[in-house]
């Protein structure tokens, strides 16, 4: 069985945090405190922490997409992924990087976008047709 893992990570403020995590990508609120609040984030405990700086603009190029390389996300079932974006656009989400498919006809394609948290925090969100290729090389 898959563990749940836990990621920290800053935000700038607890109630933006809360409206984008629970409100837009339907996350259930944990614990919380005035200055961290902990959501289940498909099946997987974040907890977000009110820090000053929240600032990281670095980005890689990763099949012709500058991706920011601070980011966190999580695989969805190609249904859910589908799902999942076409919520985000009708709740006005600017996509960092549009749903599209990266490695075309390669090992490891797959179905990606990104998004950004009030905080500044990018999120990606990946499918696979088949789970087996998460880790595919060849």
């Amino acid at each position: 069985m898959l563990r749940p893992f836990h990621l920290a990570f800053p935000v700038r403020d607890i109630e933006s945090t809360r409206r984008f995590y629970r409100d837009i990508l339907g996350a259930e609120v944990g614990r919380e405190a005035a200055r961290w609040i902990d959501f289940n984030f498909f099946g997987h405990q974040i907890s977000a922490h009110v820090a000053d700086d929240t600032d990281t603009v670095r980005t890689n190029k990763v099949d012709g997409d500058q991706v920011p390389v601070r980011h966190f996300g999580v695989v969805l079932p190609w249904e859910q992924w589908h799902a999942l974006g076409r919520d985000v656009a009708e709740r006005g989400v600017e996509f960092l990087i549009e749903p599209r498919t990266r490695f075309a006809g390669e090992p490891g394609e797959q179905g990606t976008f990104f998004i950004v948290d009030p905080s500044g925090n990018t999120l990606e969100f990946k499918t696979f047709r088949d789970d087996g290729a998460l880790f595919t090389t060849s």
